[in-house]
């Protein structure tokens, strides 16, 4: 195992539309990848490794994703930045490089993670909206949707709002809050009057879990359940999974702090 004297905080943002998420798969296009790249151009080695702070979806997008580099040589926080700015894709952008020392762990060390999904309702949206806002072409009682988010915060068990989990997986997860706001920050043109989303945020979550949490928000939207629906959803676990996940293009990570 290769062992490394030097350690940097990177935090990169990016449009995940045509990415396979940030993890590295066979014969797909991944975030993690286009890094990789990247730092392999401007080191002109691959004597490096990088851990990312955790996976993502196809398609999904990030304000701020940090992610740990390993090296063993020194490098110069600033000139990195640039350096990765000139050479980066256009979807993705380093916000900034520091340095860090060897106790920082990405992965174990406490963090929470916020997420935002955007959506909007009523008439068919701009296709420009398809990387980052879902749109519904029902309408949606946004009331409705904005009591029952308040009705995953605190500490539940997420089984029905899980991906194939296997046995030894945690199920429970405290949300610590959860609310539907109107879109104010993403603002354009061809960007619906009348857009939300649903902000969430927890120590960690789930494969799929936020984009299962707003699929069924939807439903309580729709009228096709209630909120008591949604209780007994978090409070009768072990019945069927939710089973609307919510396409992942409208599913954004906005912040991560450690």
């Amino acid at each position: 195992m290769a062992r490394w004297n030097n350690f940097y905080l990177v935090r990169i943002e990016f449009l995940g539309f045509r990415y396979h998420g940030w993890q590295i798969q066979p014969g797909l296009k991944s975030v993690e990848g286009m890094m990789n790249k990247t730092f392999e151009f401007i080191f002109q080695h691959q004597n490096f490794k990088v851990l990312g702070c955790g996976r993502t979806d196809a398609k999904v997008s990030a304000d701020d994703f940090p992610l740990e580099l390993f090296l063993n040589e020194t490098v110069d926080p600033p000139a990195l930045l640039e350096e990765l700015n000139s050479n980066l894709p256009f979807d993705i952008r380093a916000k900034s490089v520091e340095e860090i020392d060897a106790n920082f762990n990405i992965i174990q060390h406490s963090k929470i993670k916020e997420y935002h999904y955007r959506f909007s309702f009523g008439e068919k949206s701009h296709p420009f909206n398809a990387p980052f806002v879902i749109n519904y072409e029902e309408q949606l009682n946004i009331e409705h949707m904005q009591e029952a988010a308040k009705v995953f915060i605190g500490t539940h068990n997420f089984k029905r709002f899980a991906c194939k989990p296997n046995e030894n997986t945690n199920l429970e997860r405290e949300i610590l809050s959860a609310v539907i706001e109107k879109n104010t920050t993403l603002t354009g043109s061809f960007i619906p009057e009348n857009s939300y989303f649903f902000k969430v945020s927890a120590k960690g979550f789930l494969r799929y879990q936020v984009r299962l949490m707003m699929g069924a928000l939807i439903q309580v939207g729709k009228g096709e359940w209630s909120v008591d629906d949604l209780k007994n959803a978090l409070i009768n676990f072990e019945e069927e999974p939710i089973n609307y996940n919510a396409p992942s293009s409208g599913l954004n990570l906005h912040k991560v702090s450690f």
